[in-house]
């Protein structure tokens, strides 16, 4: 690995099929205020979003899964892509904090039926299987779904790096989550979402590291 020689950028909207949570800062909830918030920008209004983080972690978890590593950096092919800090590994893919697009800012500002801005809340039970009663009830913040966010990653390519083997594992990743889910309490139904309008470009010395170039992947 001695020259960057390409970066590919796949851009995308991740659309919520169902309620996102994404947990954020808890510390300051006053009496009668919402147990579990959403992660949110402090300068954009509150406005949810969606953290890299969260995206790039539940893509590699599950790729390693596919793959049958037992632990995290236990495949080769996941750790060339993601990287591997104990093996001084760099990775190789950049996955940006997903903002809300335009059209679900003003969805969500003109919503009457949310309990919060840009955001709803959701109730939660434990329920006792012996008597058959719910008890501790808890609200949790959720991004409505229906919203959607604006999504991009770039994979660096260096020139002893195989692109397809990149871009067929970004792909997989990418099925995988969709057919899995983001956030807490997939299990109960939230977090499940869809990647639309994938578009791919490139950019090298041949368009002077300007996104210029489209790609048909």
């Amino acid at each position: 690995m001695k020259k960057l020689v390409k970066k590919i950028k796949m851009n995308s909207t991740i659309e919520l099929l169902t309620g996102l949570h994404i947990g954020g800062n808890s510390d300051n909830v006053e009496i009668g205020g919402i147990d579990n918030p959403v992660i949110k920008i402090a300068t954009k209004d509150n406005q949810p979003y969606i953290p890299g983080s969260s995206l790039k972690g539940k893509m590699r978890c599950l790729l390693e899964q596919i793959a049958g590593a037992t632990e995290v950096g236990n495949d080769t092919a996941v750790n060339k892509l993601f990287g591997f800090s104990q093996n001084n590994q760099p990775s190789k893919l950049i996955v940006r904090d997903a903002m809300l697009t335009e059209t679900s800012i003003n969805m969500l500002e003109n919503c009457d039926n949310l309990d919060m801005p840009y955001t709803e809340g959701k109730w939660e039970n434990v329920i006792d299987r012996v008597k058959g009663t719910a008890s501790n009830p808890r609200q949790t913040e959720r991004i409505p779904a229906g919203v959607s966010f604006e999504v991009e990653f770039i994979i660096n390519i260096w020139d002893d790096d195989d692109e397809k083997e990149f871009l067929e594992l970004l792909k997989k990743g990418i099925n995988a989550l969709e057919n899995d889910y983001l956030g807490g309490n997939g299990s109960r139904g939230y977090g499940q979402i869809k990647f639309d309008n994938i578009e791919y470009h490139e950019a090298s010395e041949e368009t002077k590291w300007k996104m210029e170039k489209k790609l048909t992947i």
